[in-house]
């Protein structure tokens, strides 16, 4: 009887081990695939910071550098520098552009997102992907416009 016991004991400590090992890499496999996702993202703030500087230089002192567009979302206001991306934010449906806002100005993680909305990461990561797809097609279309 005693070596049943011990060999139960036995079974239950490797069985533990495994399970420990287990999650160890899994959490180490999650942490190397964000930040690879990480570094591979580019955040809409590059797009703003877009500025031309002409070759010659004029005094300028009265006129404002830039002009702005505000676009209020979430109850908060972001001004952009950019006309043509205001306007295909102003453009996309009022989710699409929370979510936007949520990911590149707010900073929230797929998983937050999703967790706002009551849906998983992967749907937060759909809309966030379905949301830049539409804002790229109506930049391309306003700039098939000017031309």
């Amino acid at each position: 009887m005693p070596y049943a016991e011990a060999y139960r004991e036995h079974i239950m400590y490797t069985f533990n081990g495994f399970c420990k090992t287990i999650i160890r890499f899994a959490a180490i496999n999650a942490w190397r695939d964000r930040s690879r996702r990480r570094q591979k993202e580019i955040s809409l703030e590059y797009l703003t910071e877009e500025k031309f500087y002409p070759l010659g230089t004029t005094d300028e002192y009265f006129e404002a550098p830039y002009e702005e567009y505000p676009i209020t979302v979430c109850g908060q206001t972001v001004i952009l520098t950019n006309e043509e991306l205001a306007a295909a934010l102003l453009s996309l449906p009022e989710k699409k552009r929370e979510i936007i806002f949520l990911y590149f100005f707010g900073h929230y993680t797929q998983q937050e997102i999703g967790e706002m909305y009551g849906r998983c990461r992967s749907t937060a990561w759909h809309h966030i992907h379905s949301a830049l797809q539409m804002l790229q097609k109506e930049l391309e279309e306003l700039s098939h416009e000017e031309s």
